[in-house]
């Protein structure tokens, strides 16, 4: 049984085991393109790799399931050479703690995502970002574009095309790295990750 059988099964839902780690080969490849119209199989693990989001922002079930918390994953995580990526970024209360309007500011699984557009200037967040392969905290900007436009396949096999700015920029960014066989902290400056170059936006 291959490794994305084993994760669509019915009654399985993807925890911390079936994330692997860095060290691991398979996050150093530039994953595969899928095939369109999509398999069923690539559309089960899309939607299973979104719930896995969804389960590690839910208290509840990220203590149940012992889940640390994520905003995006990408299939080679999951030690799969695919072009599929998840994004899930919750929108945050208002000043008086009323929930949003809108529970997510991205909800997506995004097949063959590819960034065709983007800003000339950059942007890193001011706490430096994690990612649910590395297992251990990594100090520094992570430089990045601060505006992009992305062109992907959704799970109905249409084409799309998507602005971003800001955070939501920042993970897709980061999930796009994935499939390309680069680590976050592969763009922070060695020699100085607390480096702000002119024109650096620190996202809070």
């Amino acid at each position: 049984m291959s490794v994305q059988e084993r994760l669509i099964k019915p009654a399985h839902l993807i925890d911390m085991d079936d994330i692997i780690r860095e060290g691991n080969p398979t996050l150093r490849e530039v994953a595969e393109e899928v095939t369109l119209p999509l398999s069923d199989e690539d559309i089960i693990l899309g939607e299973k790799m979104l719930q896995f989001l969804k389960n590690s922002q839910d208290p509840v079930m990220a203590e149940k399931l012992g889940l640390r918390g994520g905003v995006g994953l990408a299939a080679p995580q999951l030690d799969i050479k695919k072009r599929i990526i998840a994004v899930l970024v919750p929108n945050p209360e208002d000043a008086e703690g009323n929930p949003p309007t809108e529970a997510y500011s991205i909800q997506e699984i995004m097949y063959n995502p590819k960034i065709v557009a983007h800003s000339v200037q950059n942007a890193a967040l001011a706490d430096g970002e994690g990612c649910l392969s590395v297992d251990r905290p990594v100090e520094g900007y992570v430089i990045r574009h601060s505006r992009v436009t992305v062109e992907y396949f959704d799970k109905n096999g249409q084409a799309q095309k998507i602005k971003l700015k800001g955070y939501n920029s920042i993970v897709v960014q980061h999930e796009i790295d994935h499939i390309n066989g680069v680590m976050f902290y592969d763009r922070i400056n060695i020699a100085e990750p607390f480096k702000v170059e002119d024109g650096l936006i620190l996202l809070d």
